[in-house]
């Protein structure tokens, strides 16, 4: 593969990155104004919003088994406009069932977007010889602020979800999908992944399972995040309403910081010293918020969180395609379903724990979760492992 396609195929999934995470900020940030425009109960809210997760896991299960026949950049093309077309989707309706229609196709479609973005990023790691995952999803991060900007944008001037939503697909459409020309992947054939077609190569789960546990405290401690920051420093820390809604702007502008530079610490030190760091940092960082006397202390603490946390999910789904060379897409297929199920998982056990027992205590729970990574750190160094003729492929010289 050209050195030039390589960059050009680098660039076109930074795109998609970038689109998604506009996507996926304007759909979640827009949650009360869905409810208010569909009638949907409180106790139905729930509901919808775990579907979402839990129907992301499944086209992630379903990636697994398409990208044995089709590359990812196949599955990559056409999941990107459906993810697109369900936003609009659930802007565009009037009627219960077609919020559930179309949330349900976002849902399947972003598990499917998920997993092959992640199988692609590897990919080109790969080709390249040297980290660049931390690019691809620091991306992401300024995606997502740009579609949470857009979002606060709608809510302040009372824009309808439909006005909202139609100008950002009419651009990134077309732009998603001149962009997906040039993707471009590594050598799968030279990494075993071809060896016997339409058959999987076999991951083991064991081997697997510290990356998951990894892939899932993360979730779980981005999750508190991005669920209970503005409530713990209204409720807890006394700020104002105003004052409530800056820690979380703070941590997703901390997360890009620290992913725009992550892949130069990871060069010089490791990945397995730069997911220490992050490990240490986050729990510190839900100390600092269990503690905090006042909201700016809090604030400190939430901005903590994000360069903690940011380095750990994309050196992950990496260390997966470390592990098993030969099968990277389908290690990095069951990986991607931990994202949700942290995901899941994070936002109720901080909710059950801060109503049953207190806000302050339900914050050291993702403390020892995160902290437990340190644990699983040696996982990010693993030999890869040997099956089936999978083998590790030469690192090529680096590509500008």
């Amino acid at each position: 593969m050209t050195d030039a396609r390589l960059r050009h195929g680098r660039a076109s999934l930074a795109l998609s990155f970038f689109v998604q995470g506009v996507t996926f900020a304007l759909l979640v940030t827009r949650i009360p104004a869905i409810q208010d425009r569909y009638g949907i109960s409180d106790g139905l809210l729930p509901v919808f919003l775990a579907a979402v997760p839990i129907l992301a896991g499944v086209g992630s299960v379903v990636t697994e088994k398409v990208v044995v026949r089709v590359r990812p950049r196949v599955v990559l093309r056409w999941a990107q406009p459906v993810v697109l077309l369900a936003l609009l989707g659930v802007g565009a309706g009037s009627e219960l069932w077609q919020a559930a229609l179309a949330m349900a196709a976002f849902g399947l479609a972003v598990g499917a977007l998920d997993a092959s973005m992640n199988m692609m990023g590897v990919s080109l790691q790969r080709a390249y010889g040297r980290s660049i995952m931390l690019g691809f999803h620091a991306a992401y991060s300024l995606g997502g602020i740009a579609g949470a900007s857009m979002a606060w944008a709608g809510a302040h001037w009372d824009l309808s979800l439909l006005v909202s939503y139609l100008p950002v697909v009419v651009v990134l459409l077309p732009v998603a999908l001149a962009g997906s020309r040039w993707y471009a992947e590594g050598n799968h054939e030279a990494e075993g992944q071809a060896a016997e077609p339409g058959k999987a190569a076999s991951v083991s789960f064991k081997l697997l399972m510290p990356l998951c546990l990894v892939m899932s405290f993360a979730y779980i401690g981005d999750s508190t995040v991005s669920n209970w920051s503005a409530k713990y420093l209204q409720d807890v820390l006394g700020s104002s309403e105003q004052l409530s809604t800056v820690p979380y702007n703070v941590y997703m502008v901390t997360t890009l910081l620290g992913r725009a530079v992550g892949d130069f610490g990871v060069r010089r030190f490791g990945a397995v010293a730069v997911v220490r760091f992050g490990s240490v940092v986050a729990a510190a960082g839900f100390g600092v918020v269990a503690v905090a006397g006042g909201a700016w202390v809090g604030m400190l603490g939430f901005t903590m969180l994000g360069f903690g946390l940011c380095v750990i999910v994309p050196q992950t789904f990496a260390a997966a395609g470390r592990l098993f060379p030969g099968a990277s897409d389908t290690a990095i297929a069951r990986l991607n379903i931990f994202n949700y199920v942290g995901f899941l998982v994070g936002s109720p056990l901080v909710g059950a724990l801060g109503d049953a027992w207190s806000y302050r205590g339900a914050m050291l729970v993702p403390m020892v979760l995160v902290l437990a990574i340190l644990v699983y750190a040696k996982s990010f160094g693993a030999e890869p492992a040997r099956y089936g003729g999978g083998h590790e492929r030469p690192r090529t010289a680096d590509v500008g």
